[in-house]
């Protein structure tokens, strides 16, 4: 079986260069980064479409890292895209209802995701309420992991390298070895 491509899923306004998830491009062997045309305005069709463009391009399996907007774009992919993909880790995944903005993303699917997943969520996200957070791992199927005092799992809240993403990531595959060294 071929080794997973990880594609990196960023959230509302990408994620900067010290992020995690800009980290993990660059440090994990053929990691894919999806790219949007808008960052700022984001709509459901354009992100989901590159999403699913990037999962449908890539040889053999598919794990996702998303974050964010990014876990919201991944909860709506369509069967065809979601069947190429083994594992996601959704990270500090946004609510979609609470900014007039994001609104296009609502409502959340709460189906259950065909791909084992693990959500991550914080006691304190201002993004999103653990709750929540909670509520979609539930749904989806996801294994829930609950931090505290984590905020929104970005550079912000101080999760640069995030030693603890990078084994959850590798949790979810079995047949590639990701380092980050």
């Amino acid at each position: 079986m071929p080794s997973a491509t990880v594609i990196i899923v960023p959230g509302w306004r990408d994620s900067g260069p010290e992020h995690w998830q800009s980290l993990w491009a660059q440090r994990l062997p053929g990691a894919r980064r999806v790219v949007q045309d808008d960052w700022i305005t984001p709509t459901r069709a354009a992100w989901v479409g590159s999403l699913s463009r990037q999962i449908l391009e890539a040889e053999g399996p598919v794990v996702i890292a998303a974050h964010s907007l990014g876990c919201i774009a991944t909860s709506h992919l369509p069967p065809e895209a979601a069947a190429r993909i083994t594992g996601a880790l959704l990270v500090a995944p946004a609510d979609p209802e609470r900014r007039a903005i994001l609104n296009d993303f609502a409502p959340v699917p709460s189906q259950r995701l065909p791909y084992r997943s693990i959500v991550v969520g914080s006691s304190n996200d201002p993004y999103c309420p653990v709750r929540l957070a909670g509520a979609y791992a539930r749904a989806w199927g996801s294994e829930f992991v609950r931090l505290t005092g984590a905020g929104h799992i970005n550079i912000e809240s101080g999760h640069g390298e995030w030693p603890l993403g990078v084994a959850l990531l590798q949790s979810l595959t079995a047949s590639q070895t990701l380092e980050t060294a």
